[in-house]
């Protein structure tokens, strides 16, 4: 199982650990963690690294 961290591009606070799933509806992405818990932020994905589980997101 790969579970990434989700940090903001701007200043690389983590907004949300153990992300099992992203999607993206409009101009919302909804992460949901390990648990089930889902987190709506509104911004959009920056970049992905596969390699390191890190998902940047442009977001306020």
């Amino acid at each position: 199982m790969c579970l990434a961290t989700v940090q903001k591009e701007s200043d690389n606070t983590v907004i949300c650990k153990m992300v099992s799933r992203i999607d993206v509806e409009g101009e919302n992405v909804i992460l949901r963690d390990i648990m089930g818990e889902k987190t709506v932020i509104k911004g959009k994905i920056l970049m992905v690294d596969l390699a390191n589980s890190i998902v940047k997101l442009d977001c306020e």
